[in-house]
């Protein structure tokens, strides 16, 4: 993450009060909250993941086995079927 010099961006006056609580520090200024974003939005990797286990979900319900998925997808038994237990809710 980069930062913006105050001085470019914010009024003199705002300076002053912020210098009264910290005083060349760096100082984190929060985005609002409907800026947010959750994660792996801005990234992609949240739809990587959401594309990857639904993929997973398909190849199980097409016939391929829990441990062929693991050796294909290098997760664990366990992973592999948390993402089905979490598809089947999904597609009820």
């Amino acid at each position: 993450m980069s930062y913006i010099n105050a001085q470019n961006v914010l009024p003199k006056q705002v300076i002053k009060i912020i210098q009264k609580y910290i005083d060349g520090e760096f100082l984190y200024i929060p985005r609002k909250n409907e800026n947010k974003k959750s994660w792996g939005e801005k990234s992609g990797t949240k739809e990587y993941y959401k594309k990857r286990n639904k993929e997973i979900f398909n190849k199980y319900i097409s016939g391929i086995t829990i441990m062929e998925l693991t050796q294909k997808y290098y997760l664990s038994q366990k992973s592999i079927r948390r993402i089905i237990g979490k598809e089947k809710t999904k597609n009820r």
